[in-house]
Protein backbone atom coordinates (compact mmCIF):
# COMPACT_ATOMS: atom_id res chain seq x y z
CA UNK A 1 0.00 0.00 0.00
CA UNK A 2 1.79 3.14 -1.11
CA UNK A 3 2.22 5.77 1.95
CA UNK A 4 -0.04 9.34 1.57
CA UNK A 5 2.64 10.78 3.32
CA UNK A 6 5.58 11.33 1.51
CA UNK A 7 9.36 11.34 2.44
CA UNK A 8 12.00 12.84 0.21
CA UNK A 9 15.57 12.77 0.57
CA UNK A 10 18.08 13.80 -1.93
CA UNK A 11 21.77 11.72 -1.64
CA UNK A 12 24.36 13.45 0.17
CA UNK A 13 22.20 16.40 1.62
CA UNK A 14 21.01 16.69 5.36
CA UNK A 15 17.83 17.24 5.38
CA UNK A 16 14.32 15.43 4.47
CA UNK A 17 10.86 17.24 3.41
CA UNK A 18 7.56 15.51 4.60
CA UNK A 19 4.32 16.03 2.56
CA UNK A 20 0.78 15.30 3.38
CA UNK A 21 -2.66 16.68 1.73
CA UNK A 22 -5.37 16.53 3.63
CA UNK A 23 -9.29 16.65 3.33
CA UNK A 24 -9.14 19.14 6.07
CA UNK A 25 -9.31 22.81 5.72
CA UNK A 26 -5.99 24.59 6.84
CA UNK A 27 -7.40 25.59 9.82
CA UNK A 28 -7.91 22.33 11.31
CA UNK A 29 -4.71 21.14 9.99
CA UNK A 30 -2.76 23.80 12.19
CA UNK A 31 -4.65 23.09 15.21
CA UNK A 32 -4.13 19.34 15.29
CA UNK A 33 -0.29 20.65 15.19
CA UNK A 34 -1.22 23.19 18.02
CA UNK A 35 -3.52 22.25 20.18
CA UNK A 36 -2.65 19.75 22.79
CA UNK A 37 -5.82 17.58 23.23
CA UNK A 38 -5.77 17.38 19.32
CA UNK A 39 -1.79 16.26 19.15
CA UNK A 40 -2.39 13.38 21.48
CA UNK A 41 -4.98 11.49 19.78
CA UNK A 42 -3.48 11.66 16.16
CA UNK A 43 0.32 11.36 17.35
CA UNK A 44 -0.53 8.49 20.16
CA UNK A 45 2.04 10.43 22.33
CA UNK A 46 1.40 12.16 26.46
CA UNK A 47 1.65 16.20 25.69
CA UNK A 48 3.74 17.41 28.90
CA UNK A 49 4.56 21.07 27.74
CA UNK A 50 2.87 22.92 24.28
CA UNK A 51 3.44 26.41 24.02
CA UNK A 52 2.98 27.44 20.70
CA UNK A 53 4.13 30.58 20.27
CA UNK A 54 7.54 32.84 19.97
CA UNK A 55 10.25 31.03 22.30
CA UNK A 56 7.61 28.70 23.91
CA UNK A 57 8.58 25.24 24.33
CA UNK A 58 7.09 21.45 24.01
CA UNK A 59 7.70 18.04 25.32
CA UNK A 60 6.15 14.67 24.82
CA UNK A 61 5.90 11.39 26.05
CA UNK A 62 5.05 7.68 24.65
CA UNK A 63 4.59 5.17 27.20
CA UNK A 64 4.41 1.03 26.30
CA UNK A 65 1.52 -0.71 27.85
CA UNK A 66 3.33 -0.90 31.46
CA UNK A 67 3.88 2.66 31.62
CA UNK A 68 7.50 2.87 31.30
CA UNK A 69 8.60 5.70 29.14
CA UNK A 70 9.83 4.16 25.63
CA UNK A 71 9.78 7.78 23.69
CA UNK A 72 10.21 11.36 25.16
CA UNK A 73 11.37 14.65 22.75
CA UNK A 74 11.26 18.37 23.40
CA UNK A 75 12.49 21.71 21.44
CA UNK A 76 11.46 25.22 21.20
CA UNK A 77 9.29 27.08 19.41
CA UNK A 78 11.28 29.82 17.06
CA UNK A 79 7.88 30.74 14.98
CA UNK A 80 4.19 30.59 14.54
CA UNK A 81 2.19 32.38 11.99
CA UNK A 82 -1.69 30.81 12.48
CA UNK A 83 -2.41 28.85 9.84
CA UNK A 84 0.86 29.10 7.48
CA UNK A 85 3.99 28.18 9.75
CA UNK A 86 5.90 26.76 12.24
CA UNK A 87 9.55 27.03 12.93
CA UNK A 88 10.82 25.01 15.96
CA UNK A 89 13.87 22.57 16.99
CA UNK A 90 13.14 18.80 17.99
CA UNK A 91 15.20 16.79 19.95
CA UNK A 92 14.93 13.23 20.65
CA UNK A 93 15.63 12.39 24.30
CA UNK A 94 18.13 9.49 25.37
CA UNK A 95 19.30 8.96 21.90
CA UNK A 96 22.61 9.66 19.70
CA UNK A 97 20.94 12.46 17.77
CA UNK A 98 21.38 16.01 18.06
CA UNK A 99 18.55 18.85 17.95
CA UNK A 100 17.10 19.07 14.69
CA UNK A 101 15.36 22.15 12.87
CA UNK A 102 11.73 21.41 11.76
CA UNK A 103 10.09 24.19 9.64
CA UNK A 104 6.12 23.40 8.91
CA UNK A 105 4.42 24.96 6.38
CA UNK A 106 0.33 24.82 5.85
CA UNK A 107 -0.96 25.52 2.78
CA UNK A 108 -4.75 26.15 2.12
CA UNK A 109 -5.16 24.64 -1.44
CA UNK A 110 -8.85 24.94 -1.28
CA UNK A 111 -11.73 25.77 1.35
CA UNK A 112 -11.69 22.03 2.40
CA UNK A 113 -8.92 20.71 1.61
CA UNK A 114 -4.78 21.57 2.69
CA UNK A 115 -1.00 20.58 2.38
CA UNK A 116 1.44 20.42 5.11
CA UNK A 117 5.40 20.21 4.30
CA UNK A 118 7.61 19.75 7.06
CA UNK A 119 11.43 20.20 6.05
CA UNK A 120 13.72 18.72 8.57
CA UNK A 121 17.79 19.52 8.61
CA UNK A 122 20.02 17.54 10.65
CA UNK A 123 23.39 18.52 11.95
CA UNK A 124 24.94 15.82 9.52
CA UNK A 125 23.81 13.92 6.35
CA UNK A 126 25.05 11.09 8.40
CA UNK A 127 22.61 11.84 11.14
CA UNK A 128 19.77 12.01 8.11
CA UNK A 129 20.92 9.14 6.66
CA UNK A 130 20.87 6.90 10.06
CA UNK A 131 17.04 8.76 10.83
CA UNK A 132 15.87 7.36 7.29
CA UNK A 133 16.99 3.44 8.29
CA UNK A 134 14.25 4.17 11.11
CA UNK A 135 10.55 3.50 10.59
CA UNK A 136 9.36 6.85 11.15
CA UNK A 137 8.33 7.20 7.39
CA UNK A 138 5.66 4.70 8.54
CA UNK A 139 4.84 5.96 12.26
CA UNK A 140 4.24 9.63 10.32
CA UNK A 141 2.11 8.57 7.67
CA UNK A 142 0.01 6.36 10.58
CA UNK A 143 0.03 9.39 12.62
CA UNK A 144 -1.79 11.14 9.58
CA UNK A 145 -4.14 9.21 8.98
CA UNK A 146 -5.48 8.77 12.37
CA UNK A 147 -5.15 13.16 12.19
CA UNK A 148 -7.73 12.31 9.44
CA UNK A 149 -9.74 9.84 10.29
CA UNK A 150 -10.32 12.00 13.67
CA UNK A 151 -11.77 14.64 11.70
CA UNK A 152 -13.93 12.71 9.53
CA UNK A 153 -15.39 11.04 12.63
CA UNK A 154 -16.52 14.83 13.83
CA UNK A 155 -17.61 15.69 11.32
CA UNK A 156 -20.22 13.08 11.04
Amino acid sequence: MELKTKIHAEDGKQEIFITREFDLPVELLFKAYTEAELFEQWMGTKVTKFENKQHGSYRFETFNPQGDVVFSANGTIHEVIDNEKIIRTFQMENTPFPVQIEFLEFEKITDTTSKITIQTIYKSVDYRDQMLKLPFAQGINMAHNRLQEMFKRENR
